[in-house]
């Protein structure tokens, strides 16, 4: 297949899953198998373009980041600060420094992204039942405990096919949040996580990049941009009146069908 192609198709994948709680990770595996495009250039690709789905986020709320950066501020009572982000990354940055290798090691499969995939649906269906009314609806309303608590649920996202959204938003539920303030919180964490993942990654693998590799990369960073920016947009319209029960059931359908194609026909 031509690498263009497959850099729009890597693109699409990533900005359409990376923000849903469907796992990006788990798709972006799944993809790369049924199209033989796997090894260490498949995996810079997928860092580079996730940068352009990072930068949907913050063109999005360019507005909080920028209110959380302002260093005049005199508390952190006012609204979402940098503080409650540091509370929602600490766990999962911490215990990643310390697993990142046997992760990549024995994870990074379809059979584990299929057991993700499960397991994070039925966290997720579990979470809409017990979860009561809400107390915090807005993002801005969360408390320092809130956002660490939500930290701890992101990281069963370290296992791929669990969802990083997927995880942060059940455990927001459990918590209080409202769905839209769980999906929101969810995403402005992410931007930091994934930036210092990104360029782990690149630092270790810029070396190995060629001309061409530089122009599937273009392709799928502007695809993914494109393509993030407007499913958080549909994300959080959907959460308004809809719960996490349907991007459950497409994740039992995902595994099963993955669980055929991979192991059975």
């Amino acid at each position: 297949m031509n690498d263009s192609i497959i850099a729009v198709i890597i693109g699409i994948v990533e900005g359409l899953t990376e923000f849903l709680p469907i796992s990006s990770t788990g798709h972006m595996i799944l993809v790369g198998s049924l199209l033989g495009y796997e090894g260490n250039e498949a995996s810079v690709l997928q860092v580079f373009i996730q940068l352009g789905a990072i930068l949907s986020v913050l063109i999005l709320y360019r507005d909080k980041f920028r209110r959380m950066l302002d260093m005049r501020r005199p508390s952190i009572t006012g609204g979402l600060s940098a503080f409650h982000v540091a509370a929602g990354i600490v766990p999962v940055m911490g215990i990643a420094f310390f697993l990142h290798k046997p992760i990549k090691e024995y994870l990074f499969s379809p059979f584990t992204v299929i057991i993700g995939l499960v397991a994070g649906a039925v966290i997720m269906l579990a979470a809409e039942k017990i979860a009561k009314r809400p107390v915090t609806r807005k993002v801005d309303d969360m408390t320092l405990a809130q956002a660490f608590f939500v930290g701890l649920f992101q990281v069963l996202s370290l296992w791929p096919g669990f969802s990083r959204s997927g995880s942060t938003i059940a455990g927001g539920l459990l918590l209080g949040l409202s769905r839209t303030a769980a999906a929101e919180f969810s995403f402005i964490i992410a931007v930091p996580l994934m930036a210092v993942a990104c360029i782990y990654d690149l630092v270790k693998n810029l070396d190995q990049l060629s001309g061409g590799d530089l122009q599937m990369i273009g392709i799928g960073f502007v695809v993914a941009f494109a393509v993030a920016y407007a499913s958080i947009l549909w994300f959080l319209r959907f959460l308004n009146t809809s719960t996490l029960a349907s991007f459950a059931y497409y994740r039992f359908i995902l595994a099963g069908w993955s669980y055929y194609y991979f192991f059975l026909r």
